[in-house]
């Protein structure tokens, strides 16, 4: 079944070290990608990501020699790989994150999080956010949460971050608990250039702050 060991040997190598550039933890790498391949961000919003090419080229090559070590089932065995190579990051990052991770890098975020905006007055928002985190350590938790825009640009009008006008949110999650977030607050936009009269904004993406530490889901 085995043709090349150099072949399979490398391409476990490379496969290894393209999961480990784009694990994403303790930040969600995807933040504002445009264009993905696998796991890559191949374009973002300052154009293409260079190293998001390398790391898809890599991924190729990790293929490719995968099917040059094998003699026989070669692309029954690549579907797996590419199947495992899927999961097998969100797998290492619950482990890590039951076991030995502490504050928010123990809080996981199933990125279905929304915002409604609804217009009052000129000036004048009510926005709604609902948003689902966990905490998957022994000890509570407590953070202040930010909300992010993904595809913002200066000739853009802002959208989830708009709710940082009524901010800071500081969240406090209990031990191995899973927690609803409902935010309402009424926002005044009248500083805010170029806002917009209602929206709703969907899976919006969230900045953790813990003192020193922050990060980006």
């Amino acid at each position: 079944m085995i043709k090349s060991k150099v072949a399979l040997i490398s391409s476990v190598i490379i496969l290894g070290l393209c999961m480990v550039l784009f694990l994403t933890f303790p930040n969600n790498v995807m933040f504002d990608a445009r264009t993905t391949f696998m796991l890559f961000p191949i374009s973002d919003n300052d154009g293409y990501n260079l190293l998001g090419i390398i790391g898809a080229i890599l991924f190729i090559v990790a293929m490719i020699l995968l099917a040059i070590g094998l003699e026989k089932y070669r692309v029954r065995t690549i579907i797996v790989v590419v199947i495992l190579y899927s999961i097998l990051p969100t797998v290492l990052i619950t482990i890590y994150q039951e076991t030995f991770a502490s504050g928010i890098e123990a809080i996981s975020y199933d990125g279905e999080g929304n915002c409604d905006f609804n217009y009052v007055s000129k000036d004048l928002l009510d926005a709604e956010c609902n948003l689902v985190l966990q905490n998957k350590s022994n000890e509570a938790v407590t953070f202040e949460l930010e909300f992010l825009d993904t595809f913002y640009r200066e000739d853009e009008g802002r959208m989830a971050s708009l709710m940082n006008i009524a901010g800071p949110y500081s969240i406090t999650i209990e031990a191995n608990q899973e927690k609803n977030i409902n935010l309402k607050k009424s926002l005044d936009v009248s500083d805010v250039p170029k806002h917009f009269e209602g929206a709703t904004s969907y899976g919006i993406h969230i900045k953790l702050i813990e003192e020193e530490t922050e990060r980006i889901l």
